[in-house]
């Protein structure tokens, strides 16, 4: 098998693989509900840290089209859009970092890069283009009523900055911490 073939297959089958941890969510109190935590992004990581950063991209692309093509979207494409864009913020510093000179440390590095990148992308996406798509297709109230799990969220404001913004912080933690974790064991199989 030569060595494109050999890429494909591992973008497809991490692309699948990050495709069946998306449907494993559960909401983190006290975020709003609509905020899901999965692992999607430990797979896309791993790609990316022993392909590159446009592998990963290549990856949670896959990622995305698989689910649509399995179970459709139920937010009219902006969820699977806010999750690409917040998973190639993670993805590609942390990748960029850790190519340039595969350390442990630069993998840490990297990744507290990628999740400071993943919050201020998530923050600055959603309050300037996803929240204000999901107001026209579902009204303002809807949207806060669904936030009403914090009360400090009182517009979208406060939403971006109590809600979207530390839930993006804490499931960059999480995904970076699994995947420090499992990269060392998974590494061989990864780099056939």
């Amino acid at each position: 098998m030569n060595d494109t073939t050999k890429k494909l297959t591992k973008i497809a089958i991490l692309g699948a693989l990050a495709a069946v941890l998306m449907w494993i969510e559960f909401a983190i109190p006290p975020f709003p509900s609509f905020y899901k935590l999965d692992f999607s992004e430990v797979p896309v990581l791993l790609g990316a840290f022993s392909m590159g950063p446009l592998e990963g991209i290549a990856i949670e692309a896959v990622k995305i089209i698989i689910k649509l093509l399995i179970k459709p979207t139920s937010t009219m494409f902006i969820g699977e859009l806010a999750n690409f864009v917040v998973g190639v913020a993670l993805v590609v510093p942390s990748a960029l970092i850790y190519t340039r000179n595969k350390t442990k440390k630069n993998a840490i590095i990297g990744m507290a890069a990628g999740t400071l990148c993943m919050g201020i992308a998530g923050a600055l996406f959603n309050y300037f283009v996803l929240l204000p798509m999901y107001v026209n297709v579902m009204g303002l109230d809807a949207i806060l009523g669904a936030a009403s799990d914090m009360a400090v969220i009182k517009d979208l404001k406060t939403l971006v900055i109590f809600g979207t913004f530390p839930f993006n912080m804490i499931k960059g933690v999480v995904v970076s911490v699994v995947t420090t974790l499992m990269y060392k064991h998974l590494s061989p199989l990864l780099h056939r």
